[in-house]
C-alpha cells in the first residue's frame, strides 16, 4: 500500500471515529439536561394564586354561576393544564385580597376600567381565534365598544330571558334553540345590534326585508362584530358581494357574460341589505330607475370608447309600461351564459 492511500485511510477512519464520539456525547449530554429542563410552556403559578374554592367562600352566588360557564371547563382541559383558570385569570392572585378580609383595592374588580382596559383581559385568551383576532381594528374598539357591553364574563342569577326572535311573531320562533347562551351574550343577539344600530332596527320594519326580526337570521351571519378588514365589518372572503352569495347562490356565477357592476360594486348598487319599501330589496322603486342610471346617453360620448354602460336603443319607449320593466326581456340580469345582453334563456 502506497503511502497516500495509508494516509487517506487513516484520515477516514479518524473522522468516523469522531463522528461517533460526538455522537454518544451529545446524546449523554442531552440525556443528562433532560430531567433538569422545565418544559418551555409549563408556566410558574405564585404562590399568590389561592384557588376559585377560597373565592367561593365568600362569592357563593358568582362561583355558582360561574360554573354554568364554558370558562369553568377549562380547568378539565389537558391544553389549559398548570395554567392559571377560574376566577383569578381574569381578576388577578387573591391571597392579599383574602388575607386583608375581602379588601376591594387588592383585587381587580374592572370597576372603573374603560371599554379597552376591559377587553385586554379577554382578548388575552380570545385574540388568537379568528373570529376574535381583528377587533382591535374594528368599529367596535375605535368607539369604546368592549367585550363586557355585550357579553358576561359569568352567568348573572337569574339569567337574562333571551327569545330568539325580536318580535316573536310565530311560535316556532319562541322555540328555536338560542345559541346566544352559549356565547354568554347579555341578550338575544338581535336585540344587542338593534340597542345601537337603530337605523337598521327601522329597516327590519320595512315591507321588504331579511328575516332578522323573525329570528331566522341574525346579524353575525353577514357581519363579524369582532372586527376585520371589510367596511362594515362583513365576514368576506373573496369578492364584494360574497356575504349575499353565501345563501344566494344562484348569483355568484362566474358567467359567460357578466353584469360588470355586479362584479365591481356589489349587490348593494342595486339592493338595500337590510330592507326597504320596495320589492326585491331594490334601492329604487321602479326596475327602470335602476337601469338608467348607468345605461343613459349621457354615457355614449363620456364612455364609450372605454366601453361604458351602452345606451337603450331607440325603439325603448320609457313611456310604455313594457319597456319600463327592463327584466321582462333582460331575465339574467346577473349574469347570463348564453347571451351578452342578458335575455331570458
Amino acid at each position: 500500500m502506497t503511502p497516500f492511500k495509508i494516509v487517506k485511510v487513516t484520515t477516514i477512519c479518524v473522522w468516523v471515529l469522531g463522528v461517533v464520539l460526538w455522537a454518544s456525547t451529545s446524546g449523554t449530554l442531552s440525556q443528562s439536561k433532560k430531567p433538569n429542563t422545565p418544559p418551555a410552556s409549563a408556566p410558574t403559578q405564585s404562590d399568590d394564586y389561592v384557588g376559585s374554592e377560597t373565592c367561593a367562600s365568600c362569592h357563593e352566588t358568582q362561583h355558582n354561576n360561574f360554573l354554568k360557564t364554558s370558562h369553568s371547563k377549562l380547568i378539565n382541559d389537558s391544553s389549559w393544564k398548570d395554567k392559571v383558570v377560574g376566577c383569578e385569570a381574569c381578576h388577578g392572585p387573591g391571597r392579599a385580597h383574602v388575607e386583608a378580609g375581602g379588601d376591594k383595592s387588592l383585587i381587580r374588580t374592572f370597576e372603573g376600567e374603560t371599554a379597552k382596559q376591559s377587553s385586554e383581559t379577554c382578548l388575552a385568551c380570545h385574540a388568537g381565534k379568528e373570529d376574535h383576532n381583528n377587533f382591535r381594528r374594528g368599529e367596535h374598539w375605535r368607539n369604546n365598544v368592549g367585550c363586557l357591553d355585550c357579553h358576561f364574563s359569568h352567568e348573572p342569577d337569574p339569567a337574562p330571558n333571551r327569545p330568539e326572535s325580536q318580535t316573536l311573531v310565530a311560535d316556532n320562533s319562541r322555540q328555536r334553540v338560542d345559541t346566544s347562551a352559549l356565547k354568554l351574550l347579555r341578550g338575544n343577539e338581535t336585540q344587542l345590534c338593534l340597542k345601537c344600530h337603530t337605523e337598521q332596527k327601522a329597516q327590519f320594519s320595512m315591507p321588504f326585508r331579511h328575516k332578522v326580526l323573525e329570528g331566522q337570521m341574525k346579524c353575525s351571519d353577514c357581519h363579524n362584530p369582532h372586527g376585520g378588514f371589510e367596511t362594515q365589518q362583513l365576514r368576506l372572503t373573496t369578492g364584494t358581494d360574497a356575504a349575499c352569495v353565501k345563501c344566494h347562490s344562484d348569483k355568484q356565477g362566474p358567467f359567460t357574460f357578466e353584469h360588470e357592476p355586479v362584479k365591481v360594486e356589489g349587490c348593494s348598487i342595486c339592493h338595500t341589505p337590510h330592507g326597504t319599501s320596495n320589492p326585491k330589496l331594490l334601492n329604487r322603486s321602479n326596475v327602470f330607475q335602476l337601469c338608467i342610471e348607468c345605461h343613459t346617453n349621457a354615457h355614449q360620448l363620456i364612455l364609450r370608447e372605454d366601453g361604458g354602460a351602452p345606451a337603450p336603443p331607440s325603439f325603448h319607449d320609457l313611456r310604455t309600461e313594457r319597456i319600463r320593466n327592463c327584466t321582462t326581456c333582460h331575465t339574467a340580469i346577473h349574469g347570463s351564459n348564453t347571451h351578452n345582453f342578458f335575455f331570458r334563456q
